[in-house]
């Protein structure tokens, strides 16, 4: 792991957006490490207070890999090892964007609790944990992050939310990354019928650390909506519309979504919507 090289700001939220304007992954991972540090080790105050400003592009990124829409990522057969290389990439990917992410979470939105950046902090540092293991995997299959193609629906959302930090809760924790809850379990199985058990391992500390990230997403959301007035169900359909996020498509890990907090109306809508939907379009 490369340490950061500069020295880190005093407050937390400068220093999360000192890291998230890292373009170098290896580099992004320390710093993300050392701010983690500092912050248990009580060096770092929140300063929650205090709007901030970007000096430089968000997220900093590599230059690899190329950017595409999603269906132009290529096929993953697990049946050879580069297949098998293109899908960790793929997930390495996800990390790197859901490490940005929750970077962005902390410096972007002020006035928020403590516990808030708090969460957000430890979030960040596990999904630096993520890419790194993934990072890790890659080198063993003869491969480094960037030399597949990716796409970048993540941090889209992450964009279209700048705005509200309840658009963001509402959009990219309880909904992005909750897809990942549904998606990890059936490639894990993949992976492990392929032989790769290491691979199938960090799948297996992902989504644990998965739960534990929607559920911060769902705290908050609903913290906000408490503070704010608002019916959660009803503003999250309204959230939904307006900035326009992904119908969810099942099947869906009804368990580890319920651990990861939500209600048991929502599992339920979401269940029924996912069903009409396919009644509706068999062929989707």
């Amino acid at each position: 792991m490369t340490p950061a090289a500069n020295p880190l700001p005093a407050q937390l939220r400068a220093c999360a957006l000192d890291c998230l304007t890292e373009a170098d992954p290896a580099r992004k991972v320390g710093a993300v490490a050392a701010m983690a540090g500092a912050f248990k080790a009580g060096q770092l105050d929140i300063d929650p207070g205090r709007a901030l400003a970007a000096a430089a592009p968000i997220p900093g990124r590599p230059m690899r890999p190329e950017l595409v829409a999603p269906r132009l990522v290529g096929r993953r057969s697990m049946v050879t090892v580069e297949g098998r290389a293109m899908l960790i990439h793929a997930l390495a990917h996800i990390e790197f964007n859901a490490m940005n992410l929750a970077l962005d979470a902390i410096w972007r939105f002020p006035a928020m609790p403590p516990e808030y950046y708090a969460d957000w902090l430890r979030v960040a540092a596990e999904e630096a944990t993520h890419f790194d293991m993934l990072a890790g995997h890659l080198a063993v299959l003869g491969h480094a992050y960037g030399d597949f193609p990716a796409h970048d629906s993540l941090w889209e959302m992450v964009g279209k939310t700048c705005d509200d930090v309840l658009a963001r809760m509402a959009l990219v924790p309880r909904t992005l990354e909750a897809r990942g809850l549904d998606a990890i379990p059936p490639l894990r199985a993949k992976l492990a019928q392929a032989g790769d058990m290491a691979a199938a391992r960090i799948l297996d500390i992902i989504l644990r650390d998965e739960v534990g990230h929607v559920e911060v997403g769902n705290r908050w959301y609903t913290h906000l909506c408490q503070e704010r007035g608002l019916e959660p169900r009803a503003t999250y359909a309204d959230l939904a519309v307006r900035y326009e996020a992904p119908l969810m498509r099942g099947p869906f890990n009804i368990e580890a979504r319920r651990r990861a907090g939500f209600t048991e109306a929502e599992l339920a809508a979401l269940t029924e919507s996912a069903g009409s939907a396919l009644h509706h379009n068999p062929a989707g």
